[in-house]
């Protein structure tokens, strides 16, 4: 595993070397850069072949709404890791706005419809596309929640999966989109922050999985996408006021973005803080923003702020018995989480392969924190039956360097939507605290080095 990091690591500095030196190559010959067309990685006809394939309309369709399904999907296998990063960081988040929140892009719709401002559509193909849309929608969402027994976190019901919040919320926005992207891209970022907002609601209320809300995003989008499309069949050209609504004809020179990064972290060692204490680690997740300035097409200063859980496991008994074993017969050890917020600046690099699509890298270094930690001894009380918990170890908040690099592929969806898929490395050396009698206040100090790799994706606003 070691070996494998290494060969990320000196792969991602070949890339952002590599990215400097074509950069330097290329003001140095024309220093105004705006002007001159970008250069492609690849030879011209590849990006001609994939900008091709990229603009049929089916690919417009289904290009987001597709991969969300899919990924949600994918993740209802492997769904606690988003679910405990909710639990440590917003375990009591409990507010009811959501339930109004997912119809807001509805309102404003009708509101600026009713108001005079003009849209892609007339009233009567608008209401026919959205009543396809709707339709289409609630028939999915209620089938699949109907048939597939997914209990909600907070084991409430069994029809967790999809979220029908998210759906409506995703599809309200993609309408909102179809009829006022036309005006201005900010309409259609302004409806879907409205819609992520409402996703991530139901995550910290404790109403849904991730995998829930993803899928039921990409249910809202795609039904909503054939109901347009079921509407244009029938009403040809008749009540269209502007065809061209999704400003997918020009693209800026230099990606600039910001957006929500997510993704599964994994910890490739075990964490040992003495003979008797040693962990395993499990897959865990990270959550948080990142954004970046490009000044030119190629080379921009960005940050990012981060906050990571990952699962710890007591890799056998040693502990206890370290104790002197004064637990009942049934006890057991219960380990939260190894939580982390780090925050990261550094270069970020892009080389274009194609009009849509850009190869990236990153080098940050920074600083962060751990939150602590607490390692409980639980048992049933004989008697009472009541569960019974003592505290047996306790981890100091720790603060510490870190650094790393990243890899990304990234994917311009709209004039101002950029999609991304990245791998990011990062390594910690950090200093921990720890003391098996909390009460005694005698403190260890355990010194780690923690590598962690992070698969994930982000959407994000570019300019």
């Amino acid at each position: 595993m070691r070996n494998y990091i290494k060969k990320v690591i000196l792969f991602a500095i070949f890339l952002n070397c590599f990215t400097s030196v074509y950069t330097i190559n290329y003001f140095t010959v024309d220093s105004t850069a705006r002007k001159t067309p970008i250069r492609y990685l690849i030879s011209r006809k590849t990006p001609e072949k994939i900008d091709r394939f990229t603009n049929n309309k089916w690919f417009q369709m289904t290009y987001i709404s597709v991969p969300l399904i899919v990924s949600g999907s994918l993740v209802e296998m492997k769904k606690e890791p988003f679910y405990n990063l909710r639990n440590e960081y917003a375990p009591s988040f409990h507010y009811g706005y959501d339930d109004y929140l997912q119809y807001v892009p509805i309102f404003a719709l009708v509101g600026m419809k009713a108001g005079g401002v003009e849209s892609r559509s007339s009233w009567g193909r608008m209401l026919v596309s959205d009543a396809f849309s709707a339709a289409l929608m609630a028939t999915t969402v209620n089938v699949m929640k109907h048939y597939i027994d997914s209990r909600r976190p907070d084991g409430s019901a069994l029809n967790s999966f999809p979220s029908g919040h998210s759906a409506t919320a995703f599809m309200a926005a993609t309408m909102f989109h179809k009829e006022y992207g036309v005006r201005s891209p900010w309409y259609s970022i302004g409806a879907y922050t409205i819609a992520t907002a409402t996703s991530v609601s139901r995550l910290l209320n404790n109403r849904h999985w991730v995998s829930d809300v993803l899928t039921g995003a990409g249910i809202g989008i795609l039904t909503t996408e054939l109901g347009y499309y079921f509407a244009d069949l029938i009403f040809g050209k008749k009540g269209l006021k502007h065809p061209q609504y999704d400003f997918d004809t020009s693209f800026s020179e230099i990606s600039s973005f910001l957006g929500l990064y997510m993704g599964f972290t994994m910890v490739p060692h075990s964490i040992s803080l003495s003979p008797e204490i040693n962990f395993d680690t499990s897959t865990g997740s990270t959550v948080g923003i990142e954004g970046a300035y490009f000044f030119t097409p190629y080379v921009g200063i960005g940050a990012e702020l981060l906050a990571n859980s990952v699962p710890l496991h007591l890799q056998d008994n040693s502990f206890m018995s370290a104790q002197g074993g004064n637990f009942p017969s049934n006890a057991y050890i219960r380990c939260n989480s190894f939580n982390t917020i780090t925050t990261s600046l550094g270069a970020y690099f892009s080389l274009p392969v194609s009009k849509r699509w850009y190869l990236g890298g990153k080098l940050l270094a920074g600083y962060g924190n751990f939150q602590g930690n607490e390692i409980e001894t639980v048992w049933d009380d004989p008697q009472t039956g009541a569960e019974v918990v003592t505290e047996t170890l306790d981890m100091k908040y720790s603060n510490f360097f870190n650094a790393g690099a990243g890899l990304s592929l990234s994917f311009w969806a709209k004039k101002n939507f950029l999609a991304k898929g990245f791998l990011d490395y990062k390594i910690a050396p950090m200093s921990v605290q720890y003391c098996e009698m909390p009460e005694s206040s005698l403190y260890r100090k355990s010194h780690q080095t923690l590598h962690s790799l992070t698969l994930g994706a982000s959407v994000n606003i570019a300019w």
